[in-house]
Formats: structure tokens, C-alpha cells, sequence
């Protein structure tokens, strides 16, 4: 190498000899400033070995504290890995055990269930014998009951027949003096009103009156006030006609009710309907005159109705003839009522 030749190189001279100091002081001097500065050196190169021999024990000891925080960060998470193991281990004995537990309960159910099943199946078993006997005896006991119902029942249809008949003759005779009486009432004003009607002819021209038109007012709670007739009057008429609609609906149905109870009694008490079996004309005629009166009951409800649509667009109390407003005493007696005793009886504005 080229250093080591130059080394060589250096070493071939003859070194010369120093020449000798002057005086021994100087020489003693030298010796001890070269002995100084090699103690010195010497501390230094044994403080320098000390440092290093304190940098390497320092980082033995480092090295040594991180292998033993490491062993320990083993020791424990083998022992926490252990203990999970364990736990895991447990937990699989303790769900076998519940597994083993839950199948014998649900072993224990499907038996028991199974049981009741059969215990159901003999009970509805015995309750369908014990039904079947009892509508056994049901039917006969129910024969048994129709025979004396029949009985019965032509008992009471010969009995009812006879009180109709009776009720019926008594009526009859009510409505023929009732009608008598009002034919001979309605026959005396029609005379009153058919001569005042003479004397209105004479008097009026050959042609009718146009129709007065209806001044109409206000409209309260569904009523149209007119000139005529106001809110309260109104009111009052609504109120006559609803509580009349109600009572000829309930008289209408329970005509109907009374009418087809005949026909269930004819029916039960197995009524003749010929000439030997008189009771079943008598209940004919009971019938039919329910009906009618049912009939009339529903005309009345219609007209009622009628006359209720008019309150609304102010057309009430007005004559359907010839437009002149009737008597609030014949609207009181008849709320429903579209033309006047004049226009009733005499056929006027027709």
C-alpha cells in the first residue's frame, strides 16, 4: 500500500541525535512537562474508559429492564391467554350443560304436551258423546213441546180469533160513527165554503189571480223566513212535524208488526181458511186493515217530509195552487197541509 511504502520511507533516515540541553533544569523541566502531560493523557484515556465502561453498563441495564419488562409482558399475556382459555372452557362446559338441561326440559314439555293433547282429545270425546246424547234428548223433549204447543196454540188462535172479532166489530163500529160524524161536519162547511165561494165568484173576475210571489226574509238554522211566516213560527211548526213523523213511524211499524204476528199466529194455530174455519176470515180482514192503516201512516211521513224540504226554501205555508198563504190555524192543526179549507173543499185554484 501506498502509506505503508511512505512509513518505509520515512524510517531509512538516520535520525539524528538531539543535542544535549544546556543545563540539567531545562532537561528536568521538559521531563516533567512530558510526565504531566502524559498523567494527563492517561486520566484522560481513564476517564474516557470509565464513561464508556458507565455508557455500556447504562445500556446493559436498559437492555436488561426492556428483556425483563418484556418477559413480564409474556408472563402476562400467557396468563391472560390462559385465563381466557379457561374461561372459554367453562363456558363451553356451562352451555353444554344448559344445552343438556334445555333438550331433557324440552324432552319433559313434548311429554307433557303430548299428554294433555291425549287428555284433550278423550275429553272432547266424551263431550261430543254427552252432546250427542243431550240433543237426543233435546229432540224428543222439543217433539214432545211442539205437540202441546200446537194444542196450545189452536187454543189461543180459537180464543184470540173470537176477541178480534169482537175488537174488530167494536171498531168497526168507532170508525163508522167517527166518519158519520165528520161527513156530516165536512159536508156542512163544504156547504158554508161553497156558498161563500158563490158570492167570492160573483164578485172576482173570470180570470185567476196571478201568484203572488214569495218575499222571502232570513235563513236561520236551516229555515227560510218569509213575509208571512218568520224564524219563530217556523221553529215551532219544524218541531209539530217532527215529533208527528215519529209517532206515525212508530205507528206504522207496529201495525206491520201486528199484521205479520197474525199471520205467525194463523201459521202456529194452523187456522182454516175456508168456510168452515171462520177465524181465518176474521184474521184476513185484521190484517188487511193494519196494512192500510199502515199504508196512510207512511203517506202522512212522506208528505211530512215534504213539507220539511219546504221550510227549507222558504215555500211553506203556501198554497200549491195558488200561491196564497194559508191560515196559521190550519197549519197548527195540520202542519203538512199545502192549500187552504177553501182550496180543500171547494176544489178552488185547481
Amino acid at each position: 500500500m501506498p502509506t505503508s511504502k511512505k512509513k518505509n520511507a520515512k524510517k531509512k533516515p538516520v535520525a539524528k541525535k538531539k543535542p544535549a540541553p544546556k543545563n540539567a533544569q531545562a532537561a528536568k523541566k521538559k521531563a516533567d512537562a512530558l510526565k504531566a502531560a502524559a498523567k494527563k493523557k492517561a486520566e484522560l484515556a481513564k476517564k474516557l474508559a470509565a464513561k464508556k465502561k458507565a455508557v455500556a453498563l447504562k445500556a446493559a441495564a436498559k437492555k436488561k429492564a426492556e428483556l425483563a419488562k418484556k418477559l413480564a409482558a409474556k408472563k402476562k399475556a400467557d396468563a391472560l391467554k390462559a385465563a381466557a382459555k379457561k374461561k372459554a372452557e367453562l363456558a363451553k362446559k356451562e352451555a353444554a350443560k344448559k344445552k343438556i338441561e334445555a333438550q331433557k326440559a324440552a324432552a319433559a314439555k313434548k311429554a307433557a304436551e303430548a299428554a294433555k293433547k291425549k287428555a284433550k282429545r278423550e275429553a272432547e270425546i266424551a263431550k261430543k258423546k254427552l252432546a250427542a246424547e243431550r240433543k237426543k234428548q233435546q229432540i224428543i223433549a222439543q217433539k214432545e213441546k211442539l205437540l202441546a204447543a200446537k194444542e196450545k196454540a189452536k187454543e189461543k188462535a180459537r180464543i184470540e180469533a173470537e176477541r178480534l172479532a169482537a175488537k174488530a166489530a167494536l171498531e168497526a163500529e168507532r170508525i163508522a160513527a167517527r166518519e158519520a160524524k165528520e161527513a156530516a161536519r165536512l159536508l156542512a162547511l163544504a156547504e158554508k165554503e161553497a156558498a161563500r165561494e158563490a158570492a167570492l165568484r160573483a164578485k172576482r173576475k173570470p180570470e185567476p189571480p196571478p201568484r203572488p210571489p214569495i218575499i222571502k226574509t232570513e235563513f236561520v238554522d236551516g229555515l227560510q223566513a218569509t213575509k208571512e211566516f218568520d224564524v219563530k213560527f217556523l221553529t215551532s211548526q219544524r218541531e209539530m212535524l217532527l215529533e208527528k213523523r215519529g209517532l206515525l213511524t212508530r205507528q206504522a211499524v207496529r201495525l206491520e208488526d201486528e199484521a205479520h204476528a197474525l199471520i205467525e199466529d194463523v201459521e202456529m194455530g194452523d187456522v182454516q181458511f175456508d168456510e168452515e174455519g171462520g177465524e181465518g176470515d176474521t184474521m184476513v180482514v185484521e190484517r188487511e186493515r193494519d196494512l192500510m192503516l199502515s199504508a196512510q201512516a207512511r203517506q202522512e211521513v212522506e208528505e211530512i217530509d215534504a213539507a220539511l224540504e219546504r221550510l227549507k226554501t222558504g215555500e211553506y205555508g203556501y198554497s200549491v195552487h195558488s200561491g196564497m198563504p194559508i191560515p196559521r190555524e190550519r197549519l197548527k192543526a195540520i202542519p203538512w197541509t199545502t192549500e187552504s179549507v177553501q182550496e180543500r173543499v171547494g176544489g178552488i185554484g185547481r
